[in-house]
């Protein structure tokens, strides 16, 4: 193993070190561990953060730096403690708060734009040329009621789609969801052929126990799949479901949501989701079911913009074994 350099950090094989990124904003600083393991391997990148307001990954991506032994890996493991650090501080529910940029929507970035693009941008030309896999870890947002799924990239080409699912197939994560998306992080990656996944656990803003060991295992899991960490034994994991389509449905007006929906619940042809009122209680519109699926989450919120989400589902005719 050589001598690994990650945004100016130097980090030698056998050798765990806490490093600091500074992605060309004045005083932005992103915290992260670098572990670089005794044996050959690839070099796979965990990202916390991205949204703020996600909680449980900045927990877990923290906890696996501090347990994980260099001497027990092979390869290199990057775990970017949280990426949009000044929306963490500023309890931001997901956007960067110096320009409202939506991290997972701003892929490749701008090195002369807003807060927003320049890190986009950082991570693009410092930090993707030198891993081999990315692992973005999310939550359900402040309302948003959600159940564990993940997203891998099915339009990036075979190559990368076929790596991307088997490494879901790894995790303990039921609904594995195939995603066109082009400007988020790992989604831009895998446009630029790099593998990766965007795992969802935990919801409302709660950073829960259960869901920070949760991800700790589910990235251990995927550490074993890469050949990078051997388990001290087999680990059982759950049965998945691949969604080939999924209704991401939104709100074609203002108005208060009333869902009728729950999360990992079933759905039949024609049942109501949910429906929207004005403020003297009257119905503007119903919104109902396109074809059978699986819900993953739903806004759990009363004011509702246009535009806004309001339910995902997956179509049970889309599952593949």
């Amino acid at each position: 193993m050589e001598m690994f350099e990650l945004c100016g950090h130097r980090i030698p094989p056998n050798e765990k070190k806490q490093i600091v990124i500074h992605p060309n904003i004045p005083d932005y600083e992103i915290p992260a561990t670098v572990i670089c393991g005794g044996g050959e391997g690839m070099t796979l990148l965990v990202t916390a953060g991205i949204h703020s307001g996600e909680y449980p990954g900045v927990a877990a991506a923290i906890r696996l730096a501090r347990e994980l032994d260099p001497a027990g890996i092979n390869g290199r493991l990057v775990l970017v403690h949280s990426v949009n650090t000044s929306g963490f501080w500023a309890k931001s529910p997901g956007r960067v708060p110096e320009d409202g940029a939506n991290l997972n929507a701003n892929y490749p970035g701008n090195p002369q734009g807003g807060a927003g693009d320049r890190i986009a941008d950082y991570f693009v030309r410092q930090v993707f040329p030198q891993v081999d896999f990315i692992v973005d870890l999310h939550s359900g947002g402040g309302m948003e009621p959600l159940t564990p799924c993940l997203f891998f990239p099915a339009a990036a080409g075979e190559e990368v789609r076929r790596i991307s699912l088997a490494a879901a197939r790894a995790t303990d994560i039921p609904y594995l969801i195939a995603s066109t998306a082009k400007t988020g992080e790992y989604s831009y990656a895998a446009q630029q052929g790099i593998a990766g996944l965007l795992l969802e656990r935990g919801s409302c803003g709660l950073c829960k126990e259960e869901w920070i060991e949760a991800y700790c295992r589910d990235l251990r899991l995927l550490l074993a799949h890469f050949k990078m960490l051997a388990l001290k034994k087999p680990e059982p994991i759950c049965s998945k479901k691949v969604y080939g389509e999924t209704i991401y449905l939104s709100a074609e007006d203002r108005g208060l949501w009333y869902p009728q929906v729950e999360e990992n619940r079933m759905i039949k042809k024609g049942d109501l989701l949910g429906y929207m009122e004005d403020f003297y209680g009257k119905r503007l519109r119903e919104y109902r079911a396109e074809d059978d699926g699986t819900v993953f989450y739903y806004s759990g919120g009363l004011a509702v913009l246009q535009g806004d989400p309001l339910v995902a589902y997956g179509l049970e005719r889309s599952v593949e074994s």
